[in-house]
Parts: C-alpha cells; structure tokens; sequence
C-alpha cells in the first residue's frame, strides 16, 4: 500500500492550489492522508475526487471543515496503526505532546502537521511523520509532501518540492 501523506496546505490562502507533481503521484497511490490545516472545504472536496482520502482538522480550517472532520484518526493499513493528528502549539515539544494523545491507542505511525516542518524519526518506537507543507515555507527550508509505504514494514520519505 502506498499512502500520499500532506498537511498545511492552507489552499486558497497560501497557494491557489498545491503543484501539479503532487496531483500526478496521489494519482499513483493508494490512499490520501491528510494532517489538516486545508483552510477551505473546496480543496478537501477536490483531493476526495481524485483518490480515497483520509483528514483530520487543523486549527486553521473553517468552521464547515472542523466540523465535518475529527481532531484525531486511526487508520488500519496492512497489520499497522497510523495515527493521524494535526497538532498543536510550539513547535519545541510537539512530539511529546502528540505521543501523549496517541497514549494506549498502540499506533505504529504518527502522522502530523502544524509545524510545516518535515519529520521522519523514530521516537519510542513509533515512527513520527511530518510531511511538511506543499504550500508554505515559512517553518521549513523546502516545500514537500511525504510517501508512507506499507509492505510487510512501514516505511516514509519526504518529497521535496
């Protein structure tokens, strides 16, 4: 299974839309996950016609997303548990904070936004990823999204834009 991993893609406040590239790899994948932050419900609209995606809100969505979207997902994928959250706060001790609310649910993954800023790390044995924003560099060197590949194992890189 492949898994097109994005977050704080605040369309249409940062970009009209997120670049063509991303568009031609969700069309090879199996699956959208999204970390929140999309600002407008149209976008979440468009992503959901061109493949299956799963979101959670962020805490710059409109009133019409956080509404119709929860603040935290658990998705099976092959014998893995992925935990989707948005976060929250500063950057320094996002980590903990997001491992906290994930505390019994017995995830293999996290994935999250807020930060903008790509992440790929093990930290307790929970593999903690952050695919960056496709949108917005202000926290983050590069633009970029993110692969999670599930084959026996979980695996994820970081696309660079």
């Amino acid at each position: 299974m492949r898994i097109l991993v994005l977050s704080d893609t605040h369309v249409p406040r940062m970009a009209r839309d997120i670049p063509k590239a991303v568009y031609d790899d969700i069309k090879k994948s199996d699956l959208v996950l999204h970390a929140g932050d999309f600002v407008e419900m149209s976008f979440l609209e468009k992503l959901r016609k061109v493949k299956k995606t799963i979101a959670v809100f962020g805490n710059m969505d409109s009133k019409e997303i956080s509404s119709s979207l929860k603040s935290k997902e658990i998705i099976e994928a092959g014998k893995f548990r992925i935990g989707l959250i948005h976060g929250w706060g500063s950057p320094d001790g996002l980590a903990d904070r997001i491992l906290e609310e994930f505390k019994g649910d017995k995830v293999d993954c996290i994935v999250f936004g807020h930060s903008h800023r790509p992440m790929n790390e093990m930290i307790k044995k929970v593999l903690f990823f952050n695919p960056g924003s496709t949108t917005d560099k202000i926290f983050a060197p590069y633009n970029s999204y993110g692969i999670i590949d599930v084959n026996g194992k979980i695996t994820a890189k970081i696309v660079k834009l």
